[in-house]
């Protein structure tokens, strides 16, 4: 009978071979997208005090025009973006393949967007005014999915 370290990793996928490294995207930064420019600052000063790296777009077409979405931790997605709606965004991330935690924003809650949101696969839905804990508590689920 072998011995284990308290709280060792075990692990069945082998070590690289000596010399080589795996180069593994990191899930480093909550991409914030809104196009009220007051609300995003708010998110951004929000997620950074607790620790979190942030990206911000101030509409879809730069979210989408930036790709990288293998460093998102997740995506806080608002729901109403002008002319671009956050859910159509989220299914087209979808249909691209992206797999990364959607939290939508909305300050138009209803039981069409409500219903629209949940069927797109989102990871959490807030209703703006949201407090900052359900926040960071979504972000953080997010993080740990």
């Amino acid at each position: 009978m072998s011995a284990r370290k308290r709280g060792a990793i075990v692990s069945s996928i082998p070590p690289p071979p000596p010399g080589k490294a795996i180069a593994l995207p990191l899930r480093e930064s909550v991409f914030v997208v809104d196009d009220d420019p007051s609300m995003r600052a708010s998110m951004d000063r929000l997620l950074r005090r607790h620790g979190f790296d942030t990206t911000l777009f101030d509409t879809a077409g730069a979210l989408l025009d930036h790709g990288k979405f293998c460093t998102a931790i997740c995506i806080i997605l608002d729901i109403n973006l002008g002319a671009k709606s956050g859910i159509d965004v989220r299914r087209r991330l979808a249909e691209n393949g992206v797999i990364v935690p959607v939290i939508y924003v909305t300050g138009n809650d209803c039981p069409a967007n409500r219903t629209a949101a949940i069927a797109s696969g989102c990871f959490a839905y807030l209703t703006k005014p949201f407090s900052a804990e359900s926040l960071i508590e979504s972000v953080m689920r997010a993080a740990a999915a």
